[in-house]
């Protein structure tokens, strides 16, 4: 029997014990007056209204009361009633609970992988859900497309087609929750098409690869050279998972011609390239590099998301998929029961109609721009030894260091109270190419107040 106390003012769950209704009704008040559920002093109902909320005698909620107070666990008095005795209770013994190391602890953070989150744009974000909630049909709230809101997908195929020179037909696009999402996703599809592995670049993310591996895709790095990603030589595998744009960490572009042999494998095997636009916004010394899509949309995948752009709280991510290959990602979505939030994509898509999204842009790329001069300056100044590659695009930039120094400047700098990440934590355990000794250091991650400490701790530290 498990009833709940409404004279009390709170909500009691009671779960009697033992072979007989008095007994287990005693059991779970001694139970809920010793774990502390109710506290010392509390004044319980009378045992008339009591016995009408359980639906019991009278004399069964009284006998049971009379036990606990011969205990000593309630007290009773003539006008003050019945009530939980005074006396402290012992609580339950709490198992400690692990918890994840956070990121970030220390003083300066110059980790790759976030935007400057104190520059997220909340008064245009906040004017663009007002609108965006305002204008919401009702159904809108429903469960609704797999695909994501209409609304959505309409905008981002302009601005990607505008953009990025994405082939993009709102038909063909799936929101989803981020990349890593869409990654998963992807992963079971090849998987269920019989695929066996995935080919990688030699420096990337481990959670990528972990993601593609928990699929059932083992993953093969592909050959690296001064050029770049080598992609002359796929064969044996059905799918390759590249940054065309902007590689991470390293930081180039795919060579041009790279990028014909990628899209000419695909074409000629029937392979699916995926093609990961982490930060295709935000461009300097060079010509935006266009989508790898655009050049073959039947065999490349599109994945783009606003964790750059914007924050990745938002868990807002999409893919521009091929038509082949739309019905069994939307089967995957549905058995996994993904889904992303619709207040947010409703936001998003009123945030780049308006024009909000692109002038948010434009700010952040003019601020990104004057750290990434402000740290290649100090590094002339303070490092000139020290080589800085991958600077024309992005978030980060690669510190190329003396053969066997990297751990001792990661450990340098902690004791500057600076995160730092180096090169050797994205290469890939099977990758064959040499090992190279760098930093690859997010000058995006911290916040305007704390770029000057950063960047002077940053100096102290290299060799």
């Amino acid at each position: 029997m498990g009833k709940t106390w409404a004279t009390l003012g709170i909500d009691l769950h009671l779960e009697p014990t033992g072979p007989g209704l008095r007994r287990g009704l005693t059991d779970a008040l001694r139970e809920a007056v010793r774990t502390g559920r109710l506290a010392p002093g509390t004044r319980l109902p009378s045992s008339r209204s009591l016995a009408a909320d359980l639906g019991i005698a009278r004399n069964t909620v009284a006998d049971a009361y009379a036990d606990l107070v011969a205990e000593g666990w309630l007290t009773a008095r003539q006008g003050s009633g019945t009530r939980v005795a005074e006396h402290p209770v012992a609580a339950p013994p709490r198992q400690p609970v692990p918890h994840p190391p956070e990121r970030g602890r220390l003083p300066y953070d110059l980790t790759p992988g976030t935007p400057d989150l104190a520059s997220f744009p909340r008064t245009a974000w906040l004017k663009a859900a007002r609108r965006a909630l305002a204008a919401a049909p009702h159904d809108a709230l429903g469960y609704g497309d797999p695909r994501g809101r209409v609304e959505l997908r309409t905008a981002l195929a302009g601005y990607l087609s505008r953009v990025r020179g994405v082939r993009a037909d709102p038909e063909r696009i799936v929101v989803c929750s981020g990349f890593a999402q869409g990654l998963k996703l992807l992963g079971e599809v090849l998987r269920d098409r019989g695929a066996g592995s995935v080919a990688v670049e030699s420096y990337g993310l481990f959670v990528h690869w972990n993601i593609l591996q928990r699929a059932g895709l083992p993953t093969v790095p592909l050959p690296f050279d001064d050029l770049g990603t080598r992609t002359e030589d796929l064969t044996g595998v059905p799918a390759v998972l590249l940054n065309p744009a902007h590689q991470f960490p390293l930081g180039g572009a795919l060579r041009p011609e790279r990028r014909a042999a990628v899209v000419d494998w695909a074409r000629r095997t029937g392979g699916l390239v995926l093609e990961d636009d982490y930060d295709g916004e935000f461009r300097y010394d060079r010509q935006p590099v266009g989508a790898l899509q655009d050049l073959d949309p039947d065999h490349v995948v599109y994945l783009g998301t606003a964790s750059k752009s914007l924050a990745p709280g938002l868990r807002l991510g999409w893919m521009v998929l091929p038509a082949s290959l739309l019905p069994e990602v939307l089967a995957a979505q549905r058995v996994g029961g993904w889904a992303t939030g619709v207040l947010e994509q409703l936001t998003l898509a009123e945030f780049l109609t308006s024009g909000a999204y692109d002038r948010h842009v434009r700010a952040a790329r003019l601020r990104y721009r004057r750290r990434r001069d402000a740290l290649v300056a100090a590094l002339a100044s303070r490092a000139p030894k020290v080589r800085v590659w991958g600077i024309a695009a992005g978030l980060h930039a690669v510190l190329q260091l003396p053969p066997g120094t990297e751990a001792s400047v990661i450990r340098a700098a902690t004791w500057q109270g600076l995160s730092l990440q180096g090169l050797s934590a994205y290469r890939h355990p099977s990758a064959t190419t040499r090992p190279l000794d760098a930093l690859v250091v997010g000058y995006g991650t911290p916040p305007d107040h704390a770029w000057s400490g950063a960047l002077e701790a940053l100096c102290r530290v290299l060799p």
